[in-house]
């Protein structure tokens, strides 16, 4: 028991620095986390940013490590500018889709339920995100397949000839939903909706029903109260789940691997760049796309309180 008097007293005098000194006690906590993120995230930020500004040689396939705009200049031709504008508009389309979809039962469940339906409605949101994405993935992959489910409900309901004039659209159809924008958006959909759901439901919490009270004292229907009242104070939490899926569309490269045409978006140009091609360099400056794309939207974002609703 003596032996353990020192220690005690040491851990004392510990504590009564920290206590003093509240400041150190903060720094000593969050310097290991600070310390990782800056050396893995940022650190590898930086190295992205850099190999960017190099070029390859067009003969012997080797990085070049000579500062230079080369890289960006072939990143804008036309091949590679139809890769970033097709990746835009499907993220863009993506999280327009979240809105409309996820509002209705983001009110719901902020508004009217309680207790045991709050809980089912939590379970129901997040039930989807515990299984696997790859298995999500190829589950949709066989749905959306000639002879899924889909094909053989509409041929079923005699609906077959209209899914037929959809998959006929230019640009968006294809042979199978599988093969088409169209199946490549269903799936982006299923996949990050619930992350819009549950920012937008927080945001739909925090609107007091004073407002809708008094709203509806003024005189306004349902429709005046919701264009007015509700979408104005429910605007950062729709701001703050686009930054996710807008995002995460932005950079995924595995759903539009397995579901959809053969045409690339950003994160397959990146894939196939780095790896089969070995042109690291543009692979890079592909990558610094979506990074300046989402700096300008999380500005925006920003100055819109989207960040109090996340």
């Amino acid at each position: 028991m003596e032996s353990a008097h020192p220690a005690r007293g040491q851990a004392d005098r510990l504590t009564g620095v920290f206590w003093r000194r509240p400041k150190l006690l903060t720094a000593l906590l969050i310097a290991p986390p600070l310390l990782w993120l800056g050396v893995v995230y940022v650190g590898s930020l930086a190295a992205l940013l850099l190999q960017s500004f190099y070029s390859i040689d067009e003969f012997s396939g080797v990085v070049v490590r000579e500062f230079t705009l080369k890289t960006y200049a072939e990143l804008l031709i036309p091949s590679n500018y139809d890769v970033i504008l097709r990746t835009v508009a499907m993220a863009a389309a993506v999280t327009v889709a979240s809105v409309v979809l996820a509002f209705p039962v983001a009110f719901f469940a902020a508004r009217y339920a309680r207790g045991r339906w709050k809980a089912v409605f939590y379970l129901g949101i997040m039930l989807p995100l515990w299984s696997s994405y790859l298995v999500k993935v190829y589950a949709w992959k066989l749905i959306l397949a000639k002879e899924g489910i889909i094909t053989w409900a509409a041929e079923g309901i005699g609906a077959g000839s209209i899914l037929n004039a959809v998959l006929a659209i230019p640009v968006i159809g294809g042979n199978s939903l599988s093969t088409s924008y169209i199946g490549t958006f269903l799936v982006f959909v299923y996949v990050w909706l619930p992350y819009m759901i549950l920012p937008m439901q927080a945001a739909l919490e925090r609107v007091p029903t004073s407002m809708l009270e008094a709203s509806a004292d003024l005189g306004a229907g349902g429709l005046r109260t919701l264009r007015s009242v509700i979408l104005p104070l429910a605007l950062p939490g729709i701001v703050a789940g686009s930054i996710f899926t807008f995002s995460l569309t932005l950079g995924d490269y595995i759903i539009p691997q397995i579901v959809g045409s053969s045409r690339f978006f950003i994160g397959q140009a990146v894939y196939s760049l780095q790896g089969t091609a070995g042109n690291i360099p543009l692979a890079a400056a592909f990558a610094v796309v979506p990074i300046v794309i989402m700096l300008v939207y999380l500005t925006i974002a920003r100055k819109m309180g989207a960040f109090d609703a996340l």
